[in-house]
């Protein structure tokens, strides 16, 4: 199939990328010359693991290119996909970059009798896809659906993660308003004929990607207040108390080899709460919706609430081993909001950094990749921080530090140990018995 995207960042690019290994020919279409020109040089213009061989590979055999001109690439396309942003303004979705692109794909039908199936990919509320982008393609094409058909297929792409997410599914969700792009999503999706897949309308669709984040979410947020609660009471190992939760046999269930570990028990650690481009932003969109319905939404009001706090409950960590934090000189060690990514969207890092700030700690940070992501997402703290080079050195002379991403290279903090040193690892990346001299501190334990 020939397929067009509508942008070519994290869900358009990688998409993208995995569809055309899979043999479908994909074009990414981007308004930006620097990045079309990057992205046809076989250079990945985010930092995703994995994404790097594999651009190369689909240019190599040519199953893959990017271009500025979306018109020019619909004519003999299958399905033009909408891949942009839908950013977040004060908890609500806005949606201007998905109707952009539905109009500028309705201009294009209003000239042509191109059979086209048009599918969301943006993670969008319940009701856009099947009420307003349809309303921006009939009133620039001049004509209802028929010809052209709507779809919506989310993602469920975690960063760093996102290649073999895309290329290994948990399920495929195809949402469809018309018989058309059913089957063209079906033949989409052939390749991945033994995933489970889920077909239904294209607001169920939109709703399944958000109940599938708002229940993660929740289920942080309550363990990180659980743990909260144990690091003031004292004297508890939380380890033990999430491993005692966790052998429950509706969470880890006994087959006939011993029990399973499923993925949702990583959701089950405390921490320093959820960041990046999804969870956050995709609370607070169904916490809004249910207000514009009249509906409170109690417990998503509570679970935003829990994971605001969380990071200033980690500066806490520190202040109560230090006595002050005024005048100490604090390590962050992880910029970007999880590993293998550079994305520092709603990072927990940026928030206990201003909270360090304003106690008047002096504050290191250092990340592997995502540094000049986070000083260019944070100008107004360009000059109150210090990024070194070698963290080792920042550490050598730092009264304490806190483990902020789970970066694999950051294990080599143990040989870091020295007296005095206190180290915060709300990613429990470490284990207090690699600290023979250092006070070692986690959420849950004291």
């Amino acid at each position: 199939m020939k397929i067009t995207i509508v942008g070519s960042g994290y869900v358009g690019l990688v998409s993208g990328v995995c569809l055309a290994s899979r043999g479908h020919q994909v074009v990414c279409i981007d308004l930006k010359q620097a990045i079309v020109d990057a992205l046809n040089a076989g250079q990945p213009t985010i930092f995703e693991r994995g994404l790097d061989a594999l651009l190369k590979k689909v240019r190599q055999d040519g199953s893959f290119s990017a271009a500025t001109d979306l018109h020019a690439h619909l004519g003999d396309s299958d399905i033009a996909m909408i891949a942009v942003g839908t950013p977040s303004v004060d908890g609500i979705i806005d949606p201007s970059q998905v109707l952009a692109a539905a109009t500028a794909i309705g201009k294009f039908l209003a000239d042509s009798d191109h059979s086209l199936s048009i599918v969301v990919k943006s993670t969008v509320i319940p009701g856009t896809t099947g009420e307003l982008v349809r309303q921006a393609v009939e009133t620039a094409a001049g004509k209802p659906p028929g010809q052209w058909g709507l779809g919506m297929n989310p993602e469920f792409l975690r960063e760093g993660e996102a290649i073999d997410d895309f290329n290994q599914p948990d399920r495929i969700v195809l949402g469809a308003e018309d018989e058309a792009t059913r089957q063209r999503l079906r033949a989409l999706y052939a390749p991945w004929a033994d995933i489970p897949r889920i077909e239904t309308n294209t607001r169920t669709a939109e709703l399944i990607k958000y109940a599938n984040n708002a229940i993660l979410a929740t289920q942080i947020s309550l363990i990180n207040e659980i743990a909260n609660l144990a690091s003031r009471l004292g004297g508890i190992d939380f380890s033990e108390v999430v491993q005692g939760v966790a052998l429950d046999k509706r969470w880890s269930p006994l087959t006939p080899g011993g029990r399973v570990h499923p993925g949702i028990l990583d959701y089950l650690v405390p921490g320093c709460g959820f960041g990046g481009s999804c969870f956050p932003k995709d609370v607070q969109a169904l916490r809004s919706q249910g207000r514009s319905q009249g509906l409170p939404m109690h417990v998503l009001e509570a679970v935003l609430a829990v994971n605001e706090q969380q990071p200033a409950e980690i500066v806490r960590l520190l202040q109560d081993a230090l006595g002050t934090l005024d005048g100490r000189h604090v390590v962050v060690l992880g910029l970007a909001f999880k590993p293998d990514t550079d994305d520092v969207r709603e990072s927990a890092s940026e928030k206990m950094i201003r909270v360090l700030l304003a106690a008047g700690a002096r504050v290191s940070a250092h990340d592997p990749v995502a540094a000049p992501q986070f000083t260019r997402a944070n100008p107004d703290l360009a000059e109150r921080l210090s990024y070194p080079e070698d963290w080792r050195c920042a550490v050598a002379a730092a009264d304490a530090v806190i483990v902020a991403t789970r970066w694999e290279t950051y294990r080599s903090l143990a040989d870091c140990d020295r007296s005095g040193l206190v180290i915060a690892d709300p990613r429990r990346l470490l284990r207090p018995g690699d600290f023979a001299l250092a006070r070692y501190l986690t959420v849950g334990s004291t």
